[in-house]
């Protein structure tokens, strides 16, 4: 394939968590592709600048040989909705003005969504410097901030759909990364063809398979216990409230089951109060950790737990830990309807249970608590093989590299 001069545009990028950052550049790179990203300073998830960083209108740097190109923002995530509202504007507006100045011009601009802001700068590129553009979906907005809370007007959710639509129409094409997500858009008036699925992978460096360390386990009071694990962010959409009340549940019936939480984001803190208050002994709240440490962590659980709020966007929506939970070759308890639902059904990796429903959660541990352990092995490598023959890094980049020069 010919090579092509490629912007990568998204608020977050190494060294924030996320999969479609460096790795991504790096994959492309390797291609034989020139690459530059356009992003922010790094502050997330704890909405402080990382050591080594300040903010300034701009600077450069390389990663690995790449060039990046951050620009200013408001840094801030915590539950402050006009906090957050102020960081994705600062950063589109940084981008859209000085980014749009100062980035050599590429035959292509992949721009990573959420947040929908980014579609400013997007739109500035695409006519400022006659460049055409991918947008991937990766979280569809105005839903999304509405099922979180983080937005309730019904003028401001209309607007900002409207705005979203905008951006879709200046797309050259549109990624997204469930199945859910394509029918809602054409349902809004998107062509079909404009549309294609490319499913998220994981940070295929840190997540796979990995022989458990018992030092570690015992380090981290994992030793000895059956663990039900949930990894990542907690916000109001993981709505783990149920969770607490499934682990209250099975103190008497699973003794030795304990239910771990492993991240930061918005409602850790009040979650580990909730189960101190509640005199969970069987769980345990673990500080987020680098990625270059979960695969050693992932090793240790016994389940892996996919939790989100049963609301009506989530049964459209793939969580990003479904991706990594499957390279890591762990069985999977799958507590969101729709298509997460049905990938862990097609791959053979876990159980699907009702979110927000503490008995169905109990039972489904239960249930494979239950299993031997060979009988979990296999699920777990199900999953496994299903993430590297339909979800792989390399599979995914295949298609991005076809778009890429199909719209160049």
């Amino acid at each position: 394939m010919k090579s092509m001069k490629i912007l990568l545009l998204g608020q977050g990028f190494d060294p924030e968590p996320g999969f479609k950052g460096l790795s991504f550049a790096r994959e492309l790179v390797a291609r034989g592709h020139e690459v530059e990203v356009l992003t922010g300073f790094p502050n997330y998830p704890g909405g402080q600048v990382y050591p080594g960083y300040r903010i300034r209108p701009w600077a450069r740097e390389q990663i690995e040989g790449i060039a990046i190109l951050r620009v200013a923002l408001y840094p801030s995530h915590n539950k402050s909705a006009l906090g957050r509202i102020i960081n994705y504007a600062s950063f589109a507006v940084s981008a859209a003005f000085i980014g749009t100045a100062l980035i050599k011009k590429p035959d292509v601009l992949y721009v990573y969504c959420p947040p929908a802001t980014i579609g400013l700068p997007a739109v500035a590129l695409s006519i400022l410097r006659n460049v055409p553009y991918v947008i991937d979906i990766c979280d569809l907005w105005p839903d999304t901030v509405k099922a979180s809370g983080m937005l309730s007007s019904p003028v401001a959710l209309w607007l900002l759909g409207e705005w979203c639509k905008f951006v879709y129409r200046c797309a050259d094409h549109i990624v997204v990364v469930s199945p859910g997500f394509k029918h809602r858009l054409v349902s809004r008036g998107v062509p079909p063809a404009k549309i294609d699925l490319v499913h998220n992978w994981c940070d295929e460096t840190s997540i796979h398979p990995t022989p458990p360390n018992p030092e570690l386990a015992t380090r981290l009071g994992l030793s000895g216990a059956f663990n039900v694990m949930f990894a990542g962010m907690m916000g109001t959409a993981q709505a783990l409230d149920s969770v607490l009340l499934a682990a209250a549940m099975c103190r008497h019936t699973l003794p030795n089951a304990q239910f771990v939480f492993v991240g930061g984001g918005v409602d850790r803190d009040r979650l580990k109060e909730k189960a101190e208050a509640m005199g969970l002994t069987n769980t345990r709240f673990l500080p987020r950790q680098p990625m270059s440490a979960m695969g050693d962590i992932i090793a240790l659980a016994d389940l892996l737990l996919v939790h989100l709020k049963d609301d009506p966007l989530f049964r459209i929506t793939i969580p990003s830990k479904t991706q990594a939970y499957m390279a890591s070759g762990k069985p999977i308890l799958m507590a969101v309807r729709g298509d997460a639902a049905q990938l862990v059904t097609e791959s053979g990796a876990g159980l699907v249970c009702e979110p927000e429903n503490p008995a169905d959660i109990a039972e489904a541990v239960a249930r494979f608590a239950a299993m031997s352990p060979e009988e979990r092995r296999i699920m777990g490598q199900a999953g496994r093989q299903f993430y590297i023959e339909q979800l792989s890094l390399k599979l995914g980049v295949n298609k991005f590299e076809k778009i890429f020069s199909r719209i160049r």
